[in-house]
């Protein structure tokens, strides 16, 4: 299985693992593009799947983005290990910075007029998490559920970050879509030509000891043939 541990994480190093891996970003992108060249599939196929994941992964789209790459790659015929692999295009230190630019560039397109600050955001977010818990307790009490914060948060946070992110996000995954080809087509050639040279090394070797194996043999066959000195005695005795 590509992604089981040997030992399984605890729930508190999983969590502590999707904030800030152990090993460090660096080293968890380069595992993943590891991962992603050595895929079994087409290089086309392979590269649909990353730009669909790709693409996924810049979206405000939280616990949905495994189903939602899944969805993707299944509609244009992409690599499905592929789409979920590259889902982790983002991080919690790139994705902040992502966010504000989305957002800011979902303002402009809807025409929303916001000062578009941390104070802003963090009160619209709060405003909204408040709601969804208050509505979640009204099912089981006699109070009325409210949407005033959630519907503030839907018209001034998510639909904009929604909007916003799709033109970075189309850009950024069409530019990993044509990088992924010709690495995963150079990968493939190197790994190919890699096992046409093993099996003609290993060719070579099972020639080279049959060759030592038939000049040997004349040998063998010779002093099975020629007199032991034990029944060369015995001859001259009798």
């Amino acid at each position: 299985m590509v992604f089981k541990r040997r030992d399984p994480l605890s729930w508190g190093a999983w969590l502590r693992e999707q904030v800030y891996p152990r090993s460090g970003f660096k080293r968890a992108t380069r595992y993943v593009l590891h991962r992603m060249r050595r895929l079994p599939d087409q290089p086309h196929r392979i590269a649909r799947g990353v730009f669909a994941g790709s693409l996924v992964g810049f979206l405000p789209l939280p616990g949905m983005q495994f189903i939602a790459a899944w969805a993707a790659s299944r509609a244009i015929n992409g690599n499905l290990l592929a789409a979920l692999l590259a889902t982790f295009n983002t991080n919690p230190v790139t994705t902040p910075f992502f966010a504000v630019l989305a957002m800011t560039l979902g303002h402009w397109i809807l025409g929303i007029e916001k000062p578009l600050s941390w104070d802003y955001i963090s009160t619209a977010t709060e405003q909204a998490a408040g709601d969804l818990w208050f509505n979640v307790t009204a099912l089981f009490t006699d109070d009325v559920t409210r949407w005033d914060g959630l519907i503030q948060f839907w018209h001034e946070i998510y639909w904009p970050y929604f909007i916003g992110a799709l033109g970075p996000g189309i850009i950024l995954s069409l530019i990993a879509y044509y990088i992924t080809i010709p690495l995963v087509e150079a990968y493939q050639k190197a790994r190919a030509a890699k096992a046409d040279d093993h099996k003609e090394r290993r060719r070579k070797l099972k020639v080279t000891l049959a060759g030592a194996a038939s000049r040997l043999r004349p040998q063998r066959d010779q002093d099975k043939l020629a007199p032991t000195e034990t029944e060369t005695k015995k001859t001259d005795g009798s």
